[in-house]
C-alpha cells in the first residue's frame, strides 16, 4: 500500500515492538465491547449449538489484517496448497533480472527482516505484466534507482529480497494455524492497490475522492487514495480536523448500527504499518492509536460513523484482550496491529507472528470462542513473489493474491480452500450471518452512492460458509506459543532514518532515529559518512548506541552532506539516505514559528537562533509550503524576528518555515508553523478600524 506523504510508519526497535505487544497482552481493565444486539443469547457451548443453526452459530467475527505478504512468500511450499512450482526441489520459475541480465528464482529466505518492494497500484501493474507474473525483480530495482523520498530511509539502499520465501519452520505458528483450520489459496487482495484503499474496503466495500461532506453522491470510484496527513485525534472531528478527508460513502458499521449489530474497531498503540508515501518502502514513523484516524484507522472519517454516533467504537487493542478474557466480545471485531508488529517489511516476522498469536489465543481463551470465528489476512502483497494472476472484477481489482486462514471451533481441519476469494467474502459473510444478507448497495441501504458495483455479489467470488462444518463437534482451541522456536536468522541492520545535521562552527553535529529493525541482532555502534559537497570523505566509527555524534575538523562556509549505517554482529549494515545539505559555520535553526493570516498575506514572528556560529545573523529566508510542496521564498535581509510575507494564494492553507543567515551562510529551516489559511476578505473590524 502506497505512498505519497513522507511521514510514515514506525520505527521501532524490536524490544519496543515486543513491549507494546507486552502491554497489549496485560489487556486493560477498561471493558471493551458489550452483548447488546446478538443474535442469540451468549450462553454455553451445548445450549448455544442447540438454539442456533449453520453459519448463526458464529455469533462473534474477528478480523484480523497484517501487512504485506504474498501467498508464495508464506505459503509457497505448503502442502497441497497452489503453491511455487518444482522440479527436483529447484524452482521452475525464474523472474527477469535487468541489473543482472538474467533472472531470479525464488529462494528460501530465513531472514527474519526484509525488504520486500513498493506495491502501488502502478507497481501492482508492473508485477502481474499482463499476467506473466514476472515483474517483481524489476520493479524493486527501479523503485530503488527512481525513489526521491529524502524521507525514505531505503532509497538505493534496500536488498532485493522480493523473491524469498518462508517455510514452516520460520512461521511456525502460521503453518500450524494452517494445518489445524482452513487455509486459503485463492485469496486476493479487494483491489491492485496500497494500503489505505485496502482499508477503506474492509470496512466498505469501496474507496473513493469525495468532495462534500454526507452527501454520498459527491464520491468519485479512486484506488490511489491519498493518505490523510497528518493524523488526527478524531476528537476533533469532522470539521475540524486539518486536511481530513471526506468519506461520504455507505460503510458497513452504518448497517450493523442500522440493525442493532454491535461492532468495534481496536487499535494498537505505537505507529502506522504501512508508509503513507504508496511508493517508498520504508518512511519515518506516524503516529497511531484509537485516537487517531489515519491509514489504518479510516472509520473516523466516515460521515456515517460520526453521525451515528459511533466513534467510540474505535478502541485500544486492550479493550479487545479484556472483552476476551471477559466473554464480551462483539458481534464483530476488527483487530489492527502496529508497525513493529503488522509482518509489514521492514518488521521482523516473529513480531507479526507473536501478534496474531496473543489475538489468537485471546480469542481462544475466551468464553466466547465457542462461537468465534477469526478471519486472519495479509492486506497486500508487499511486493513480494506470487506466481498467480489476478482475476479481474471491475475497474478496481482483484489485486495480487494473499495469505488467507479461518480459525474457529467450526472450522474443518487442515481444509485448503481453493474458492476464488477476496476480502469482500468477509464482508458478505458478516452480511450473511448478521444482517440476514443485506448488502452495502446503494439501492438499498438508503445512502446511494456511484460505486460501480456491489462486490459481495459478484459471481466470481467464494463463500467463506464452505470452510466450516457447522454440524461437527466444536473443536477446543489450539493454544500456541507467543514466541515459538523458529529457523530465523539475523542480517545487517537497515538504515538508520531521518538522519539531521545541524552547523557548527568548525563542526556538525548528527542525530537519528534507530534503523527500522536491527536485522535480529542488537546494534552496537554507527558509522558515520560525511561528503563534501560530491566527495566523500573518511568515514567515521562510533560504538555503543547513543544516536548523535558530532563530525569535527569540517570547514566553515562549506556545505556537507551525511550517510550513517548502523553495526551489528552480522556487520556494517545499510546506508541512510543522506541528510539535508549543512553549511558549517551558519545559525543554527530559528525556533518558535507562528503566523497569522491577512489577507493575501500572512505576519510571521519567530525566536531568534540560539547559536549563530559566531557570526551575527544578518537576515532570514522564509519558505511557505502548500501541504508539502514549497513554493517561492521571501528573503528578508535584517535581523528582525517579525516579517510579513505577502503574495499568498485567498482561502489557501500554508505553513511555514524560517532559516537564519550569516556571513558563513544560510542555516537548516526552522520545524513548520501550524496551518494558517490566509484570509479572502478583511473582517468587519478590520474595515471600521480603517477610518
Amino acid at each position: 500500500m502506497q505512498l505519497d506523504w513522507r511521514h510514515c510508519r514506525a520505527v521501532v526497535a524490536r524490544a519496543a515492538g515486543m513491549a507494546v505487544l507486552t502491554t497489549a497482552l496485560l489487556g486493560s481493565l477498561v471493558m471493551g465491547g458489550s452483548r447488546e444486539a446478538r443474535r442469540v443469547p451468549l450462553v454455553g457451548l451445548s445450549s448455544a449449538s442447540a438454539s442456533v443453526t449453520g453459519i448463526h452459530k458464529i455469533q462473534h467475527v474477528i478480523v484480523l489484517m497484517q501487512e504485506n505478504r504474498s501467498f508464495d512468500s508464506y505459503f509457497g511450499t505448503y502442502p497441497g496448497a497452489d503453491g511455487i512450482a518444482m522440479s527436483n526441489g529447484v524452482p521452475t520459475a525464474c523472474v527477469p533480472d535487468p541489473n543482472t541480465g538474467g533472472c531470479d528464482r525464488p529462494y528460501l529466505n530465513h531472514a527474519d527482516d526484509q525488504g520486500g518492494g513498493p506495491h502501488s497500484k502502478l507497481n501492482a501493474i508492473s508485477d502481474i505484466d499482463s499476467g506473466k507474473m514476472d515483474g517483481f525483480v524489476a520493479t524493486d530495482e527501479t523503485a530503488q534507482k527512481n525513489c526521491v523520498d529524502p524521507a525514505n530511509a531505503a532509497c538505493a539502499t534496500l536488498p532485493i529480497d522480493v523473491m524469498g520465501y518462508h517455510n514452516g519452520t520460520d512461521i511456525p505458528n502460521y503453518w500450524s494455524y494452517a494445518r489445524n483450520f482452513v487455509l486459503q489459496d485463492r485469496l486476493f487482495e479487494p483491489n491492485a492497490s496500497w494500503s489505505l484503499p485496502e482499508h477503506l474496503f474492509q470496512v466498505s466495500e469501496w474507496s473513493a475522492i469525495c468532495t462534500t461532506r454526507n452527501t454520498p453522491s459527491s464520491c468519485t470510484n479512486s484506488i490511489t487514495m491519498k493518505a490523510p496527513y497528518p493524523p488526527n485525534d478524531w476528537t476533533s472531528l469532522p470539521a475540524g480536523a486539518p486536511n481530513a478527508p471526506i468519506y461520504a460513502w455507505t460503510d458497513l458499521t452504518y448497517l450493523l448500527h442500522k440493525n442493532n449489530v454491535s461492532w468495534r474497531y481496536y487499535v494498537t498503540t505505537g505507529t502506522e504499518p504501512d508508509c503513507e508515501n504508496d511508493a517508498a518502502l520504508s518512511c519515518i514513523p506516524t503516529k497511531q492509536s484509537y485516537r487517531t484516524a489515519g491509514i489504518w484507522n479510516p472509520l473516523p472519517y466516515f460521515d456515517t460513523v460520526v453521525n451515528d454516533g459511533q466513534v467510540g467504537n474505535i478502541q485500544s487493542v486492550a479493550n479487545y484482550y479484556a472483552a476476551a478474557k471477559s466473554g464480551t466480545l462483539p458481534a464483530v471485531s476488527w483487530v489492527v496491529p502496529s508497525g513493529p508488529e503488522s509482518d509489514h517489511p521492514a518488521s521482523s516476522v516473529s513480531a507479526g507472528q507473536s501478534f496474531v498469536t496473543s489475538v489468537v489465543n485471546a480469542a481462544m481463551n475466551s468464553p466466547d470462542w465457542s462461537s468465534t470465528a477469526v478471519f486472519l489476512g495479509w492486506d497486500d502483497w508487499g511486493g513480494f513473489y506470487d506466481h498467480v494472476v489476478p482475476p479481474v472484477v471491475d475497474l478496481n481489482g482483484y489485486g495480487l493474491r494473499v495469505p488467507g486462514i479461518v480459525i474457529s471451533p467450526y472450522a474443518k481441519k487442515g481444509y485448503i480452500d481453493h474458492q476464488t476469494l477476496s476480502f469482500d467474502a468477509d464482508v458478505k459473510f458478516i452480511e450473511d450471518d448478521f444482517l440476514n444478507s443485506q448488502r452495502l448497495d446503494p439501492k438499498t441501504d438508503g445512502r446511494p452512492d456511484p460505486r460501480p458495483d456491489v462486490r459481495e455479489n459478484a459471481a466470481i467470488l467464494g463463500n467463506l460458509a464452505s470452510d466450516f462444518d457447522f454440524t461437527q463437534t466444536p473443536r477446543p482451541p489450539l493454544i500456541l506459543p507467543v514466541h515459538p522456536t523458529t529457523t530465523f536468522t539475523s542480517v545487517a541492520p537497515f538504515g538508520p532514518l531521518t538522519p539531521s545535521a545541524t552547523p557548527g562552527s568548525g563542526q556538525a553535529l548528527l542525530q537519528w532515529a534507530p534503523p527500522i529493525t536491527d536485522g535480529g541482532s542488537p546494534v552496537t555502534g554507527y558509522r558515520v559518512f560525511p561528503f563534501a559537497g560530491a566527495t566523500a570523505l573518511a568515514a567515521r566509527t562510533f560504538t555503543g548506541t547513543a544516536r548523535t555524534a558530532t563530525i569535527s575538523g569540517l570547514t566553515n562556509r562549506q556545505s556537507y552532506t551525511f550517510k550513517i549505517a548502523a553495526i551489528n554482529a552480522k556487520g556494517v549494515g545499510l546506508e541512510s539516505v543522506k541528510t539535508s545539505p549543512v553549511t558549517v559555520g551558519a545559525p543554527i535553526a530559528p525556533t518558535g514559528v507562528t503566523a497569522t493570516a491577512g489577507v493575501g498575506q500572512a505576519t510571521l514572528h519567530w525566536q531568534a537562533p540560539t547559536v549563530n556560529n559566531g557570526s551575527p545573523v544578518t537576515g532570514y529566508r522564509v519558505t511557505p509550503y502548500l501541504g508539502l510542496v514549497a513554493q517561492p521564498v521571501h528573503t528578508f535581509g535584517s535581523a528582525s524576528t517579525t516579517e510579513t510575507v505577502a503574495g499568498l494564494a485567498k482561502g489557501r492553507t500554508y505553513t511555514f518555515t524560517v532559516a537564519a543567515q550569516n556571513a558563513n551562510g544560510t542555516g537548516p529551516p526552522s520545524a513548520a508553523s501550524a496551518p494558517t489559511t490566509i484570509a479572502t476578505a478583511k473582517t468587519g473590524l478590520d474595515r471600521h478600524t480603517q477610518f
